[in-house]
């Protein structure tokens, strides 16, 4: 195709593409065409040219860090990544005034009556006064409105809803009635009650708002959307989930207290009265509700959520640690549109069981309920995941197993779930079901999954009952034998598998059984008791073509296994190698995998050196997640290699290798958008400064985890709340010395540090939390 057609073209579809798409749809065209034009002076100018109509200031940070390592487009994303980290430094009161004139169409997101979404996500970069410049005529005179406002008192950055009302009506906003999803995850510079006058402005058909990971986003501002944005359907709110879930860790101190606090609430709280005004019409078509990880919810949001979100069908509390059982049964108990519930990791107990199997009637006297409500919520549940939640005693989980009939995905890893209780459930409709960790038998098992054709995703790791044995004494033969052997011939010849996680009781015997149920199987996770041994494991790659995701723990791996994934699993996205052995080299992962997007290596290549780090980053160019443990060979170079290497990985986790960390770790601040950073182990050369130097550098950081060990000062500074920037969880490991070998007289033993203990910072909407535990974390 010509270059001056193929312009005229990408022109008269600019109008109706994201930013990320458009340039990425160009830089691929332009890849393809410069690799079979190679040389061609007028065809190169003409591509620059064709870039130039990529707005480079709104493109997401990650992708742009990505390009970096691209050897034809690293210019075209260096001067993205320039013009995104100018803005960054500009305070949002003074944007207009700093930007200039000539400057304010690139500001401009891309938006045409056929615009359907709106994405922004992992744009730090994006302000308010950008979104309400989107909303204008491109013939209105934005820079002396928004000149006018940033000299007058009222600060554009600050202004409540009311001061925003009025100065929107006072402008001559377009209304995009096609926009029905918004997803403005990860812009930590968005004012977010500006951003909703906005929405609610230019988007009156707006269903779907995405806000995941920020905190600023509090119920306060949740309630302000649905009653300006009474039409949205779907609100994701999702947080990191706090590392200090009670059931998991233990506790040595705390402050302020991160365990919940004894409800209040009565199991009847129709008739209390709720901290805020109600909104008659608000909240009437929202359905679908996200808040995990929410750490700041409690009680009475609760209370707001049941009392006006009369059509909530699906609620993600995941992780929500400061809401109480009976707290959690009050909602139940109200919403009774609920089809889908998920509280993993929560205090969701014997009261909330008891609010899901009870019959509306039983406390609904006085109420209208539909017909179709009269029976129990679990009887209509198509979604329950109480995953971590061991306070849900057996009994209770005897009862609503026996309610649910209509379930499509079950999550039970980790609770109290035994054979008694997993018989009892009758439904046939399981598209999911996950009981890792449970004390589960193949009978169980094989008696549900011959109710359950449907299933496509099936999770049994940490099952130890699927590998004991049980003597049958009349038959005088190991009955679970005949269970197992049973429970692998119902699979393979009942399910279609897209995913399955196993470890106990699977071996290489087992695969032949699972054949039918496996070829169209995209995920596979094999963890500790289950063996398949190298023949197997060939063969498995065989069997399953289609395989994007790999992750093998305490497995026997050769060159030729791992040559053999490399080279033809077309579809690998991300590979896990944990604690594995055999005769592994560099060899393994010369071959080319393009597609490759997180690699995870823990105790597998405790050879590798500088030169195979760079074998693996010309291997795996497109990595985003980089987790390497036990390579003890590395040094300071490795940094400047990973970052050279992977410019655009939003996750590094490196534990205990050689001395990468002894000169300073500066040169991983080359990799822009990092969100996810862990540094153990590896060499005390870490500033006392480098959580706040990390976090003022790195926009989109949210996690820090590293070891006292590595500090070359002793001590690592937390961030004032104030000065967190996007940060949301540090992890500062402590350890202590201890003795290790004989103490034989003439003879100094050998000390080796040990985990000692943990803190934990999180933050959320509210407040710090400070938390120490026991557990490495």
């Amino acid at each position: 195709m010509p270059v001056i057609f193929f312009q005229s073209f990408v022109r008269a579809i600019l109008r109706e593409i994201f930013e990320m798409h458009l340039a990425d749809a160009l830089l691929n065209w332009i890849n393809a065409k410069t690799a079979t034009m190679e040389g061609s002076n007028g065809y190169e100018n003409g591509y620059t040219c064709l870039l130039k109509q990529v707005r480079t200031t709104l493109l997401p940070l990650s992708f742009a860090a990505e390009k970096r390592s691209s050897c034809h487009f690293s210019k075209f994303a260096d001067e993205s990544i320039n013009s995104i980290f100018r803005l960054l430094k500009i305070p949002s009161s003074t944007l207009i005034t700093t930007i200039g004139d000539g400057n304010l169409h690139d500001l401009r997101i891309r938006l045409t009556k056929f615009s359907k979404k709106v994405k922004l996500s992992k744009c730090p970069q994006i302000t308010s006064q950008m979104i309400l410049l989107s909303v204008l005529p491109s013939s209105h005179n934005f820079d002396s409105t928004l000149r006018s406002i940033e000299q007058s008192p009222i600060k554009f950055d600050r202004i409540d809803r009311d001061q925003c009302s009025i100065i929107l009506r006072s402008l001559p906003t377009l209304s995009f009635e096609a926009v029905q999803e918004v997803d403005i995850s990860k812009c930590p510079g968005l004012h977010l009650e500006t951003a909703i006058e906005c929405f609610c402005t230019s988007f009156p058909s707006l269903r779907t708002l995405k806000a995941a990971f920020l905190l600023n986003f509090n119920i306060k501002t949740f309630s302000l959307l649905i009653r300006k944005c009474p039409m949205v359907y779907e609100v994701d709110l999702t947080t990191e989930i706090s590392p200090i879930i009670t059931s998991q860790v233990s506790s040595l101190s705390a402050t302020p207290a991160t365990t919940p606090q004894i409800s209040k609430l009565s199991l009847n709280v129709g008739e209390n009265t709720l901290y805020m005004n109600p909104f008659h019409k608000s909240g009437l078509s929202l359905a679908k509700l996200t808040l995990e990880g929410r750490s700041d919810l409690c009680d009475s949001d609760l209370q707001y959520i049941s009392k006006f979100l009369v059509s909530l069908q699906y609620l993600n509390l995941k992780g929500c640690i400061s809401l109480t059982d009976v707290g959690i049964a009050s909602l139940l108990l109200k919403c009774c549109k609920l089809h889908s519930v998920l509280v993993c990791d929560t205090s969701f107990g014997v009261n909330s069981v008891l609010a899901l199997c009870s019959s509306p009637s039983d406390y609904a006297a006085g109420h209208h309920v539909e017909i179709e409500h009269i029976k129990p919520l679990a009887f209509n549940l198509q979604a329950l995941h109480m995953g971590g939640c061991k306070r849900v005693e057996k009994a209770s989980l005897l009862n609503i197993m026996f309610q649910m009939q209509k379930l499509r995905t079950l999550c039970l890893r980790d609770t109290n779930l035994d054979d008694g209780a997993l018989c009892r459930f009758g439904g046939s409709s399981l598209e999911v079901l996950d009981v890792s960790n449970t004390k589960v038998s193949h009978a169980a098992l094989a008696h549900l999954v011959g109710r359950n054709p449907g299933l496509k995703c099936l999770k049994l790791r940490g099952c130890r009952y699927l590998s004991q044995q049980e003597c049958d004494t009349q038959k005088g033969e190991y009955s679970s034998v005949y269970s197992c052997r049973e429970l692998l011939n119902t699979i393979g010849r009942t399910l279609r598998l897209e995913e399955l996680a196993l470890g106990w009781g699977f071996s290489y015997s087992s695969l032949e059984a699972l054949k039918p149920a496996i070829s169209s199987l995209r995920k596979i996770t094999v963890g500790l008791g289950g063996s398949l041994g190298e023949d197997t494991l060939g063969r498995l790659l065989n069997i399953c073509p289609m395989l994007d995701s790999i992750v093998l723990y305490f497995q026997v791996l050769s060159d030729k296994i791992i040559m053999q994934i490399m080279a033809n699993l077309k579809n690998l996205l991300a590979l896990t190698l944990c604690y594995c052995m055999g005769d592994i080299s560099i060899v393994s992962f010369k071959s080319c995998v393009p597609n490759l997007r997180k690699l995870k290596l823990e105790r597998v290549t405790p050879w590798m050196t500088n030169n195979d780090l760079v074998v693996l980053t010309e291997s795996c160019a497109n990595l985003i997640e980089l987790s390497l443990l036990g390579c003890t060979l590395l040094n300071s170079e490795s940094l400047h290699i990973i970052s050279r290497g992977w410019p655009g990985l939003v996750s590094i986790h490196l534990e205990e290798c050689g001395e990468m960390t002894k000169r300073g770790v500066s040169s991983l601040l080359d990799c822009q958008a990092l969100e996810d950073l862990l540094l153990r182990h590896n060499g005390p050369g870490i500033k006392k400064s480098f959580i706040s130097d990390a976090v003022s550098k790195l926009p989109l950081l949210r996690k820090v985890s590293l070891d006292l060990c590595d500090a070359s000062e002793g001590e690592f500074d937390i961030p004032d709340y104030a000065d967190r920037y996007f940060l949301s969880t540090v992890k500062i490991a402590r350890c202590k010395s201890q003795r290790c070998g004989l103490d034989v007289q003439f003879v100094k033993a050998r000390r080796r540090p040990v985990h000692k203990e943990t803190l934990v910072v999180v933050w959320n909407s509210k407040t710090i939390i400070r938390t120490v535990v026991k557990e490495r974390l």
